[in-house]
């Protein structure tokens, strides 16, 4: 019995110690982190588009010189 209490007391302690130390953000840090990762997904959305533009370029040039 004496054990298992001490186990428990044990996983408490440890519980509380690494919820403590936690890293906590500030509103301002979590919306700029938010923004961060917006503006870094635009900018691959932004190169798949770009990506896509040539391939379709490239596709066009091919179509012409098959017609000629």
């Amino acid at each position: 019995m004496r054990k298992g209490i001490l186990a428990l007391a044990f996983l408490f302690t440890i519980a509380v110690v690494f919820t403590g130390c936690r890293d906590k953000k500030t509103p301002e840090e979590k919306i700029e982190n938010a923004i961060d990762e917006l503006n870094d997904e635009a900018e691959e959305v932004s190169d798949e588009v770009k990506d896509a533009i040539d391939d379709v370029k490239e596709e066009i040039e091919e179509a012409k010189e098959d017609a000629e």
